[in-house]
């Protein structure tokens, strides 16, 4: 298999980790689920499809883990209170600042496209124009070296 191909592979399973994560916060910010729980139930799930599976939950555990820290980083951008955000947006938003703050190896631009899309697939109609203006903010501040450098 080629790089390029290898490449596109570990792109997919990335997204579907985060296609998977979004959901587990979103279980746990709704119904107040156990994350060890949706992590244990996700894993045993085999109609899933191919996500890279250590990616999902280092996602699910570290958003969740890291709520009042990334929730500190979000709260300024938003021109609503955390609480008022729709369960989908506010899902997102944690899941991005969670890379934006952990992950300096991926390019802010690739988090802030994730997130638009996520929002895209899982939110209400223009949720992803509110989701990308707030992680262009909150990217501005958590990666200005990297944002001024392009």
């Amino acid at each position: 298999m080629s790089d390029k191909a290898n490449s596109a592979l570990a792109k997919s399973a990335r997204h579907r980790a985060r296609e998977l994560a979004l959901q587990g916060i979103y279980q746990w910010r709704m119904a107040g689920s156990d994350v060890a729980q949706i992590e244990k139930t996700t894993r045993s799930e085999k109609s899933l499809g191919r996500y890279d599976t250590d990616y999902f939950c280092q996602l699910l555990r570290g958003a969740v883990g890291e709520q009042e820290a990334l929730s500190a980083h979000i709260s300024p951008h938003l021109d609503r209170a955390l609480k008022e955000l729709s369960p989908i947006e506010f899902s997102v938003l944690l899941l991005s600042a969670y890379e934006l703050v952990n992950h300096p190896e991926i390019p802010y631009r690739v988090v802030i496209n994730e997130g638009v899309e996520l929002t895209k697939t899982f939110g209400g109609s223009d949720g992803h124009k509110f989701v990308n203006g707030v992680l262009d903010k909150m990217a501005a501040v958590l990666r200005a070296v990297e944002v001024k450098a392009k």
